[in-house]
């Protein structure tokens, strides 16, 4: 059997077969057993000019077959030479505008030279406009080239793309239990005309007003959209997960893997000028939260949707708006928009859909947190360097950003520096565990223009929250990736949420001693519901009213309502409280038309601790500064921070040594430790006893205090005393001796804090200073190092005591170092006088070395004694 080309087709047929009708060549006759046939091929290009398959003979041809009704072969010539004629009539008007483009672009260039030279401007006014251009070229065809792709991807089937794209597989393959769901892309295609009304009400009423105040921030006002169509290409769904296992039974908890590449067309204006955005693309896991099952149809109350973390949105700028689309002003809209996307859907912020009366507003709405996770951001080590210097490459400024869904945190920016240490703390409210992530993110930062930043990534890295939640307490060094090298230090500790208000104590103390000011013993969610009966802040309308809720300097907004004076918001908010007993939320109700303020009303939080389960579900409370029936309704819950298990199994030595103070918090009795026994004068490490008479000051005690005793202990003495015990206080002088080498004595504490990772030192005092001139008084001052090393970052040292042998300093250092670290180093103290520089002879008075691998350094009242100054030592 064999396959002929239609062009050897028809010759076959002109030399065996009598004449044959045109329309047999375009209605092919039924195929023969002999001679399968072969369909015409499609029109092909040439040069972007159509040709008819058939009308370019084979080179085999000998002859032409007569055409039906005596038409000879000169027919077929024409129509060619008509076609080709009409193409060359359309080739020549292109080629004329083609010709004046080139024209009108080479004398835009030429004076534009020519009015640089004339003007005697500097060559940066040339040079500056090309570097944007060619970057902003460069990143339009990136850009284009992801959109074209996405978009292709988008369109296709599933088995295309597997096929075309093999390093970039759906979910479901990677992940076995991801499962395919085309049947629910095809429900997608056909209900997705009918979603764009749904969609431009939630981008006018939410999306819209954020994005204008967000952009004012940047002197850029008067942001509106103007229209909204979402276009054919529907999202898809590469995959969905379906939880089953550790899942509250009257919920369901689905994933599903989103992506949507549109052929969107979306006009707005700002500042008078307008624009749009186009090729707008998203791509990201959704989770869609079934809850609460009911036993009517539809079975299911409502459903929760969000983003477990922000996706990834891309689009393009046209119109007017155009020059945005470059380096930096692309990067600052495009991060207003995803955050303005996060303040809508992504955890703990929640799109809630209800689909029965039977549930109400405030199980479907009001926040529920699952725990707070206390984050700790010690340090990173073997940084990139991305800055550039003289002499080459410098290092970099780091700075770390935390993200937990839309939760953003960052610490402060450490210049010139490849080994940062950012002793940065911070807290965030965790809503959901399950495939659950916690980010971070190390960036150089570089400012190139005011307001526009241009930052350098150094690295990523991420942790499940599900594992902190299983271990208590994580202590680890993160390998940074999308980097070539670099570690980043960070510890973690879960803490669950009960409604017992006896747990506020305990959780008070620890957070005293932790000594960061920031950290918070409870959390209080709140349900805004609506007001009744506001009063009017102008005469010829009614006000258009949005609510805010201050605690502390946190602060949150709702929706602002056209024209009503009985909103309804139904919106909740979460904050982090430090102490119940003495802070209030805060209420006000503003008319945006105007500013003024149409009512007020302030909660004390220590009230909700004597409320059953310490919330309020639906009350009214009456509005000050407003009509006399005028009511908000809203709902409170307050719950109590509260350590979570520590995994018994666990290995790290850290995360046993984190907990050593709360550990002696709970022991059931509350004890005082009599003072160590120290080591005889003649003793290795030179401490000397304090076994001597007490005459003026008392011993520091560390208190142990049980939960079930902190209610009772509170009473007899403030919390606030109870964390001043366990800190560390001056000893007594001793008996006149000026230690073993006669140079005298130095009163030191010395206390680790395996929960803040730092070490603590505090140098009190010297006594017995010898005096070998007595018209040479020292000025005593004191040095310390950490060895190995000393380096110029370990440098601490106190102020300079004029002519007094005997000074008092009571100076307190810290140093950021890793339980690990702490116990291969040694400090250094020295004794200097500033005198010794002047006189010419050496200024160190005495020296010591002090090991830090002892394990009274790491209780909660740390090492508290008298050491000899010995004489000054060679450094090696």
């Amino acid at each position: 059997m064999r396959t002929t080309t239609p062009n050897q087709r028809a010759t076959t047929m002109s030399d065996n077969t009598p004449s044959v009708p045109l329309a047999d060549f375009i209605e092919p006759p039924n195929p023969t057993e002999d001679e399968p046939f072969v369909p015409l091929a499609e029109p092909r290009k040439m040069n972007d000019t159509p040709v008819a398959a058939a009308a370019t003979p084979t080179p085999t041809t000998a002859t032409t077959a007569p055409i039906s009704n005596g038409t000879p072969t000169e027919a077929a010539a024409a129509s060619a030479a008509a076609t080709t004629t009409v193409a060359t009539s359309g080739s020549s008007e292109n080629s004329i505008f083609s010709i004046l483009y080139t024209i009108g672009k080479k004398v835009a260039i030429v004076g534009s030279i020519y009015l640089v030279g004339y003007m005697g401007w500097s060559v940066a006014w040339l040079i500056a406009p090309v570097i944007l251009s060619v970057a902003r070229d460069q990143l339009g065809k990136t850009s284009a080239k992801k959109r074209d792709i996405a978009k292709a991807s988008a369109l296709a089937c599933e088995k295309d793309v597997i096929l075309a794209r093999i390093d970039e597989l759906p979910a479901w393959v990677y992940f076995p239990d991801v499962e395919r769901c085309e049947w629910l892309n095809k429900i997608l295609k056909q209900v997705w005309p009918n979603a764009n009304h749904f969609t431009r009400t939630l981008v006018k009423e939410t999306i819209e007003p954020n994005v204008a105040l967000a952009l004012s921030n940047y002197k850029m006002n008067g942001f509106r959209f103007d229209r909204i169509i979402l276009g054919t290409i529907p999202p898809r769904i590469g995959g969905v997960k379906i939880y089953d296992k550790n899942v509250d039974r009257n919920e369901i908890i689905m994933d599903l893997d989103l992506f949507y590449a549109s052929d969107c067309d979306i006009n707005f204006y700002l500042g008078g000028m307008k624009g749009g955005i186009k090729d707008f693309q998203i791509h990201g896991w959704v989770r869609v939260v079934m809850k609460p099952l009911i036993r009517s149809m539809p079975l299911v109350g409502g459903l929760q949707i969000f983003f477990l973390n922000n996706p990834n949105i891309d689009f393009n700028l046209v119109g007017v708006i155009d020059f945005m689309d470059m380096p930096g002003l692309s990067d600052l809209l495009r991060r207003i928009i995803v955050e303005q996307i996060g303040a809508v859907m992504v955890l703990p912020n929640k799109l809630p859909i209800s689909l029965s009366e039977e549930v109400s507003a405030v199980a479907l709405k009001m926040p529920e947190p699952e725990g707070i996770l206390r984050i700790h951001v010690v340090e990173a080590k073997d940084l990139m360097k991305k800055d550039i210097s003289v002499l080459g490459k410098g290092k970099s400024d780091p700075y770390a950003i935390i993200n937990v869904g839309a939760q953003e945190f960052k610490t402060q920016i450490i210049d010139n520096n490849v080994n940062p240490k950012w002793d940065y703390w911070c807290e965030a409210c965790i809503f959901t565990t399950i495939g659950h992530l916690i980010g971070f993110s190390l960036w150089d930062y570089d400012q190139t223009m005011p307001g526009v930043l241009n930052d350098d990534v150094l690295g990523r890295a991420s942790i499940d929250i599900a594992s902190v939640i299983k271990k208590g307490v994580v202590d680890s060094w993160l390998t940074l990736e999308d980097a070539k090298h670099g570690l980043l230090h960070v510890r973690l500790q879960w803490y669950k949420l009960t409604a017992d208000p006896n747990d506020l104590q305990q959780i008070l103390l620890e957070t005293q001693l932790l000594r960061v000011t920031s950290m918070s013993s409870a959390v209080l969610s709140v349900f805004i519901d609506s007001a009744r009966h506001l009063k009017q802040a102008r005469s010829s309308s009614k006000p258009d009213p949005y609510l805010v809720c201050s605690l502390n300097k946190q602060k949150q907004q709702t929706a602002m309502i056209m024209r009503d004076d009985s909103p309804v918001w139904e919106q909740g908010f979460t904050f982090l409280v430090s102490n119940p007993d003495n802070e209030s939320l805060n209420i006000k109700i503003y008319d945006q038309k105007t500013g003024n303020d149409i009512g007020q009303y302030t909660y004390t939080l220590s009230t909700l601790l004597k409320q059953f389960n310490m919330e309020v579900i639906q009350q009214p409370f009456q509005l000050q500064k407003s009509g006399p029936e005028s009511k908000l309704y809203m709902s409170l819950s307050l719950r109590i921070l509260k350590p979570g298990e520590i995994d018994k199994e666990s290995d790290a030595l850290e995360q046993v040594a984190a907990l050593t103070r709360s550990s002696s918090v709970k022991t059931p009795d509350v004890a005082v430790v009599a003072p160590p026994t120290f080591k005889d004068p003649q003793a290795p490490n030179k401490r000397q006893s304090t076994e001597s008479p007490i005459s003026e000051e008392e011993l520091a005690v560390p208190m142990k205090i049980s939960p079930a005793m902190s209610a009772s202990t509170s009473s007899e003495k403030p919390i606030s005393e109870l964390a001043a015990s366990v800190l560390t206080h001056r000893f007594p002088e001793t008996s006149s001796t000026a230690g073993e080498h006669g140079l005298g004595r130095i009163q030191m504490s010395i206390r680790y804090s395996a929960q803040r990772q730092k070490l603590d030192v505090t140098l009190h005092k010297i006594v017995k200073i010898p005096l070998r001139d007595p018209s040479n008084i020292p000025d005593p001052y004191v040095k310390l190092y950490l060895l190995p090393g000393r380096t110029k970052e370990s440098k601490r040292k106190t102020g300079v005591i004029k002519d007094n042998c005997n000074p008092v300093y009571d100076a307190s250092f810290e140093y950021l170092i890793s339980i690990a670290e702490l116990r291969q180093t040694e400090l250094e103290v020295t004794v200097c006088t500033q005198k010794g520089f002047l006189s010419g002879s050496s200024p160190i008075i005495g020296m010591l070395k002090i090991p830090l691998d002892d394990s009274e350094i790491t209780t909660p009242a740390g090492l508290n004694t008298w050491f000899d100054l010995q004489p000054e030592m060679r450094h090696e």
